[in-house]
């Protein structure tokens, strides 16, 4: 197997962010290509979090590396292209709750088969023992917080 000398002087971090960056830009002109809803990849970060739920704004916002501020603006923008809606939280005036419309519910599963199409492709080339190494890696605990 060939290596790519562009990364040969990168430390896994680096190496971990350049390959990160690579697919999120893939996968996001993938999407925007064949899609007449332009989604940014803030936005898929968001409507993941979102996906079978219904998270307050307070969830997403301890859980998505995006300012509370540009979250409320990522939010207001999926709700203008009518990917989620936005709820008043039972017994709470201050909280809102999101939730993935249908259509909201529809990109997110047609993305993901997308994404499993971009997966099969990197197997392809690297080989499926070591898509599936490559996976369990970034899956243990590594002991970092």
């Amino acid at each position: 197997m060939e290596r790519n000398t562009e990364f040969e002087r990168l430390d896994l971090i680096d190496l971990i962010s350049e390959r990160h960056n690579i697919l999120r830009r893939i996968s996001e002109k993938t999407w925007n290509d064949e899609s007449e809803i332009y989604i940014t990849n803030s936005e898929w970060y968001i409507m993941a979090r979102i996906y079978k739920k219904q998270p307050t704004f307070s969830y997403v916002a301890k859980n998505v590396d995006i300012s509370r501020q540009a979250i409320h603006k990522f939010i207001k923008k999926l709700e203008t292209k009518g990917l989620v809606e936005v709820q008043n939280v039972e017994n709470n005036k201050k909280e809102k709750c999101i939730r993935l419309t249908a259509l909201g519910e529809s990109c997110y599963e047609k993305n993901q088969v997308q994404k499993a199409t971009i997966e099969k492709k990197i197997a392809e080339h690297i080989g499926e023992e070591q898509l599936l190494t490559l996976k369990h890696i970034l899956k243990l605990d590594w002991g970092l917080k």
